[in-house]
């Protein structure tokens, strides 16, 4: 009798790290923004890269859409659902929304998969919605190659509240919600060599939902927001340079890191998106005498449901640090500044 598989044997990557790189997602897009259209209600699209589109829909409302899939990051099927959703719905809670309801997209290997593990990935998916408050209110599925599963994401906030990705300021403070190493971990799992305490790390960490961003689009002293993922921190960081007209200046001691990725990513595992997303970005980046490249490999390791990333006031940051750490997100903490010029600079 042949063995079942391992859902991250299915599949070619795992979780954010599927993403296609920032380089080549330039050159697929290039042109076609030009070509669409844009009404007045729309308040943000794909000018910025930012994490969801909002649309106006009164004095009072804006809602907020998104949508995020991948492929397997662990081989718990209720796990990698809760992870899926989870990252999905980290987009609203970005832009400083409330979630109000989802769809589910699901793509599964009918004759691979037994119909109790694509049940508990859609399971998986359903209690972090109700860990959210909202409802699975409808979806899609088809029979696919590889297992994929994800959310399309809906929400609500008032248009004066929602945080772009683009309005950093010449002196704010860099604060990060989440320690770097999902991507690490993840591949030390598909080759079967992830500790315990690893996998405990890696599961709590994006199963956590970022509902503290809608406490953080409240705040008048945060000027900006967006969410760690598939690129990096690097990556997503030099979104909101670009979008901003600032650059920002890196403390690395100051960036948290899972404690068991440490040991792991200076043996060598991550996921190819890291020599990817440094491909698509290295020339803005530099790097101070000093920087290990382990380290350079964390900054540019793809998160999957990774933590927030808010440029804010430096009179507003304690309150920023406090509502993180109030919402349970221990190692949030302050990890540079925005200053004049352009791209990155890590010391």
């Amino acid at each position: 009798m042949e063995t079942e598989k391992r859902l991250t044997e299915l599949s070619h990557g795992g979780g954010c790290g599927c993403k296609i790189s920032p380089a080549l997602l330039s050159d697929m897009l290039a042109g076609l923004r030009e070509q669409a259209v844009l009404p007045a209600a729309l308040m943000v699209g794909t000018e910025t890269s930012d994490d969801a589109a909002v649309y106006q829909l009164n004095e009072h409302q804006a809602l907020i859409a998104t949508t995020d899939f991948f492929m397997p990051i662990v081989d718990d099927p209720y796990a990698f659902g809760r992870i899926a959703a989870a990252n999905a719905l980290s987009d609203i809670y970005a832009m400083g929304g409330q979630p109000i309801m989802a769809l589910a997209l699901v793509a599964m290997p009918i004759a691979v998969l037994p119909v109790e593990t694509m049940r508990a990935i859609i399971a998986g998916g359903e209690s972090i919605c109700r860990e959210a408050g909202i409802p699975v209110a409808g979806g899609h599925s088809i029979d696919s190659v590889e297992p994929i599963y994800g959310l399309v994401g809906m929400g609500l906030a008032h248009p004066q509240h929602i945080k772009r990705n683009d309005g950093a300021k010449v002196g704010d403070v860099l604060i990060l919600g989440k320690p770097l190493g999902i991507g690490v971990f993840a591949d030390a799992l598909k080759k079967l060599a992830l500790p315990e305490a690893g996998y405990e790390q890696m599961i709590a960490s994006t199963t956590q939902l970022n509902k503290v961003g809608t406490t953080l689009g409240y705040m008048q002293g945060v000027h900006a927001m967006t969410d760690v993922t598939g690129f990096g921190l690097l990556g997503h960081l030099l979104e909101v340079c670009r979008g901003s007209g600032v650059a920002a200046n890196l403390t690395m001691h100051q960036v948290p890191v899972w404690s068991e990725a440490l040991s792991l990513v200076q043996a060598g595992f991550g996921p190819g998106a890291i020599a990817r997303n440094w491909a698509s970005y290295g020339d803005q980046v530099q790097l101070a005498d000093g920087i290990e490249d382990w380290q350079r490999k964390l900054l540019c390791d793809a998160q999957t449901s990774g933590g927030l990333l808010v440029s804010c006031l430096p009179s507003a940051a304690m309150s920023v640090l406090e509502a993180f750490h109030s919402a349970g997100f221990a190692q949030a903490c302050a990890i540079g500044q925005m200053v004049q010029g352009q791209g990155i600079q890590v010391s």
